[in-house]
């Protein structure tokens, strides 16, 4: 055998060792939206500011008491909770469940990239927004802060493949995770309602890159 392709062979199977003792939590998203201060103004009043309901574990974030309708073509989704604090731009994160009941086509993207997704109407307690666009999928990804990043070899952008559900009836390996990593960030792996549920998972349970 080729010495380069067998030093290659033992170095990821040396790297695929040390992430298997190597856990990376998931977090379960629900539905959610992301608002930009004037679209909370709009749908909740001029004098409104958002309230903290419970912080989550990604640094600086927290979900909120203000929830509004999400309102499509073919149905609505009552009580979608708001993600703080207020973004640059508005967005809508559902499952594939739930755009189907909406009657909408999101793509599958990574935050913030909303080229080409379709619009939405939000409904608050005061008013209502339309969106040209925001409403996607979020493509299945974990967050890593600089020094996570480094223990697991792992670099921003990369895709990984991880294991969910070990040694149970529904584990389930995950194809062309994105790495996401920045100091803004912290371990953990995102998946929605419906992937975690294909696997058996709830919050904070064990997942590995395999």
């Amino acid at each position: 055998m080729d010495e380069k392709l067998l030093k290659e062979i033992l170095e990821d199977l040396k790297l695929r060792q040390e992430r298997s003792n190597a856990p990376v939590p998931v977090g379960i998203s629900n539905r959610h939206v992301h608002l930009t201060r004037e679209d909370f103004k709009t749908l909740f009043g001029r004098d409104a500011e958002d309230t903290q309901f419970k912080p989550v574990k990604q640094p600086g974030q927290y979900a909120c008491n203000e929830r509004v309708a999400v309102e499509g073509p073919k149905g609505a989704l009552k009580d979608v909770r708001m993600i703080g604090p207020y973004r640059k731009y508005s967005q809508v994160e559902v499952s594939l469940g739930d755009a189907r009941r909406l009657g909408v086509e999101p793509p599958i993207r990574d935050s913030g990239k909303l080229d080409n997704s379709p619009g939405i109407r939000l409904a608050g307690p005061k008013g209502s927004v339309t969106l040209k666009r925001g409403v996607i999928l979020s493509k299945r990804h974990i967050h890593f802060n600089v020094k996570e990043g480094a223990a697991y070899k792992v670099k921003d952008g990369q895709e990984v493949r991880v294991l969910c559900g070990a040694g149970t009836e529904r584990e389930t390996i995950y194809e062309r995770v994105l790495c996401r990593v920045s100091d803004a960030y912290s371990l953990e792996l995102h998946l929605d309602v419906e992937e975690a549920n294909a696997a058996g998972l709830r919050n904070g349970d064990a997942t590995f890159i395999v």
